[in-house]
């Protein structure tokens, strides 16, 4: 899983900062869906991909309802954080998105919403975008490290662990 590697690279050499509980989430594999826990964190994992005709990337997390239909996750049913990895070529970065962010957008299910099972993401070296894409990347790059060229490890654990 590419994504976990990323997020074993970040904390390596660190005390204490360890992936544990790893589940794979099948319904999600191609996505390298996961969950996993470090420190008192719990946290989603996802590989965004590349598609060839719209900007950004696109990513899925979503499960099976008990009629067997796909439903996007509700706020009790999602860890502490969203993480989605992104990696094209030589960029990386990743969004750590807090569920309190996920549940205000309309990301997560409630009893008044359906939420969603799929999103695209918008990295920092997005540009020329639509103006819905434009606002969806104001609002995300807050929860966006660009990981191309170093690694600001304040950011990620600002990010993961705030």
């Amino acid at each position: 899983m590419e994504s976990l590697e990323l997020i074993g690279q970040l904390f390596a050499g660190t005390d204490n900062y360890y992936v544990k509980n790893l589940k794979e989430e099948n319904q999600n594999k191609e996505y390298d869906g996961c969950t996993f826990s470090i420190q008192n964190y719990t946290f989603r994992s996802r590989l965004a991909k590349k598609t060839p005709k719209k900007k950004g990337y696109f990513v899925v997390f979503w499960k099976k309802g008990s009629d067997n239909k796909n439903q996007a996750y509700s706020f009790d049913e999602m860890p502490d954080k969203l993480i989605i990895t992104v990696i094209d070529k030589e960029r990386k970065g990743q969004f750590i998105f807090p569920k309190t962010v996920l549940f205000k957008k309309g990301i997560l299910r409630n009893e008044n919403s359906n939420g969603k099972m799929a999103t695209r993401v918008y990295p920092s070296w997005e540009t020329d975008l639509n103006n819905n894409a434009m606002k969806t990347q104001q609002w995300q790059k807050e929860y966006f490290i660009d990981m191309s060229e170093g690694i600001d490890t304040q950011q990620v654990f600002t990010l993961y662990f705030t």
